[in-house]
Parts: structure tokens; sequence; C-alpha cells
């Protein structure tokens, strides 16, 4: 069994995200060798891609959420399809012992993702930490302070809005 954890930035332009889901295939291909696990907060963008990518290779989808009001207060109209139907498809639903989805709800989410991983797939741009805790580059670098391999995935042509 491989478990992998997901990180990404949510703000792919629309042209990026055929390219990235294209990218998350091949990569859960790569480890699709043994039974796959995948762990996502489902965040619009990378994360549902992930999820998305996961369930059609036949993994198990563990999603994880910062706080107990995460739905209501943090997915957008427009996402909350996605992020129910992924809900709904889930082996497995962990949330954060936190009522508000704030830094520490975030932190906390992203420190279960890198604990239960065997390995992070990570669609980043390569940018540092924004100094905000909790995104992307943040999370690449607390995996690779643990030891675990990144993949990190970013084709040729992805691009983040403006």
């Amino acid at each position: 069994m491989t478990t992998i954890a997901a990180t990404g930035h949510m703000d792919l332009t629309d042209d990026s995200v055929q390219l990235v889901r294209a990218a998350l295939r091949d990569v859960l291909i790569e480890h699709g060798d043994s039974e796959l696990v995948g762990l996502s907060c489902i965040a619009r963008g990378s994360d549902s891609l992930f999820a998305e990518a996961l369930l059609e290779a036949g993994g198990r989808l563990v999603v994880v959420l910062p706080s107990r009001d995460y739905r209501r207060a943090r997915v957008k109209p427009d996402h909350a399809p996605t992020f129910d139907r992924l809900v709904e498809a889930a082996d497995e639903v962990l949330v954060m012992p936190y009522e508000t989805a704030n830094r520490e709800a975030y932190e906390a989410a992203n420190q279960q993702l890198i604990g239960r991983a065997d390995r992070v797939v990570a669609v980043w741009n390569g940018e540092p930490p924004s100094g905000k805790g909790g995104g992307t580059a943040d999370v690449v670098l607390a995996a690779r302070d643990a030891g675990l391999p990144v993949d990190v995935v970013w084709p040729a042509g992805a691009q983040r809005r403006a």
C-alpha cells in the first residue's frame, strides 16, 4: 500500500486545470503498482484534482478537513458540488478539532497529511513560502524535513491566476 498526501495551489488558471489533471494521472500511474490511498483537504484546485485522479485510478480517498465549519465557511458555492461529491466518495473523513478554519487548523490538517503519508504530491510552482503559514510551499518544506519524498507537479504551461 502506498499512501500519498496532496498539496497544491488553489488558484490555477482554467487552461492549467487539464495540464495538471494529466500530470497527476501520470504520477498516480507511477505509484499504482500497489493499493493507493490518497489524503487530501479537497480544496478548490489542486487538492480536488488530485482526489478526482486518485478515485479514477481506483485509489481510496481520505479527506482531511481543517475545521468543523470548513464546508460552510470556506467552500465557495461554485466548488460545493465537487467538494460534496468527494466527501461522499471518501473512505474516511477526518475533521480536525477546530471550530473555525484558521491558520492553526490548516497547519494541523497539513501535519495530519504529512504524518500519515509515505510521500507527497505537490502541485507547486516552486515559489518560496508566503509567510502566512499552511501554504503549498510550507507543506513541501515540512514533508522534506520529515524525510518524505515529494513529487512536484508543475507541467509546462501551468499558471496561477494573477
